[in-house]
């Protein structure tokens, strides 16, 4: 059974199923749930808490000798079990298998993962999960997304801002899903119910932005020159090695070039994109991106990145983030807009 995280509330207001399973990539939408699950269990006399960490060598033999053995109070057990990796090995696969098919009494389990593959998913242990309990999967926050997410937490502690407000904050947060909570539990303590003034929220709110490196390549990739240069300030800023960013934004053009490529010689670019490391999530975003730039950009952006990189190790003359930001309005940028 498959539920959204927004139908999680209502469907433990009717039943509470012995076996969840959360995965996904955004650790408050995750933690939210868990704790609604946990809540709920609690309410129901699910008293006795007992976590496993699935980490190094874990003995998955415990898991299972969990299931066999009776609570030491006779008490009803929350079992938590916690696989950051979201790859439980041969072993693991077949104590998931063997643990869904035999769920112990009394209790309610709680299993965890981060962001699965197709491939994941598609697995004997996962589909064990799925049809023994209920399957909960977090999808992240996009960024345009974003200010209806804010607007929403502000009105559940009765609070309403405009467009230009729910704007600002989302420029300020980053898409730092940990810091939105913070700032929106904030400004719910220094305001009262109401209408948010802008200036007020200007002034209340610290600059949170946790600028990723790995989203500066979606900014490029969705022609966003404004955040582009804002991120880019931005990881200048809190001391980000230009390296890194030099290494993210080629890892794009290696991969833009080799579906061009593809495209040039008769072949369907979404045939390859998994051959070239895109993920699925990610596929729609270059296609987009590869219909917008020509091979001889790509071309001239990797020349550019060939001289950033000597740039950077001290072997030709230049500012590596003036390159850099030059480099991904490249690939942003028609040439034509460019010089515009």
């Amino acid at each position: 059974m498959r539920i959204k995280p927004e139908q999680l509330a209502a469907h433990l207001a009717k039943e509470l199923r012995p076996l969840y399973c959360i995965y996904g990539d955004e650790p408050l939408l995750i933690l939210e749930a868990a704790d609604q699950i946990r809540h709920a269990a609690r309410q129901q006399g699910y008293s006795e808490r007992e976590t496993h960490q699935v980490e190094g060598r874990y003995n998955w033999q415990n898991l299972l000798s969990s299931g066999e053995n009776l609570s030491l109070f006779g008490d009803r057990r929350f079992i938590d079990i916690r696989i950051p990796s979201g790859k439980p090995g041969v072993e693991g696969s077949k104590a998931l298998i063997s643990y869904s098919d035999a769920l112990p009494n009394d209790s309610v389990s709680l299993i965890t993962l981060p962001k699965l593959d197709r491939q994941t998913t598609n697995s004997k242990w996962f589909n064990a999960l799925d049809q023994a309990g209920v399957v909960i999967t977090v999808y992240p926050i996009t960024l345009d997304q974003l200010p209806r997410w804010i607007g929403e937490r502000l009105a559940r502690q009765q609070q309403q801002a405009d467009h230009d407000t729910l704007q600002f904050l989302t420029q300020k947060v980053e898409g730092n899903l940990l810091a939105a909570q913070q700032e929106i539990n904030k400004l719910g303590l220094l305001f009262p119910p109401g209408r948010l003034d802008f200036a007020s929220v200007r002034d209340a709110v610290l600059d949170v932005a946790r600028y990723d490196v790995f989203k500066l390549a979606d900014a490029m990739l969705n022609r966003d020159v404004a955040r582009i240069i804002r991120m880019l300030e931005g990881l200048q800023q809190e001391g980000e090695a230009p390296t890194l960013i030099l290494w993210t934004i080629t890892r794009e053009l290696r991969i833009l070039t080799r579906l061009k490529q593809a495209q040039e010689n008769g072949i369907q670019p979404a045939r390859i994109m998994r051959e070239v490391g895109v993920w699925e999530s990610r596929q729609g975003l270059v296609e987009r991106a590869l219909s917008n730039v020509k091979s001889d950009t790509l071309t001239r952006a990797m020349h550019q990145a060939a001289s950033i990189d000597r740039m950077i190790k001290g072997w030709e003359q230049g500012d590596p983030w003036a390159a850099l930001r030059q480099l991904a309005l490249t690939v942003a940028m028609p040439k034509t807009e460019m010089l515009s």
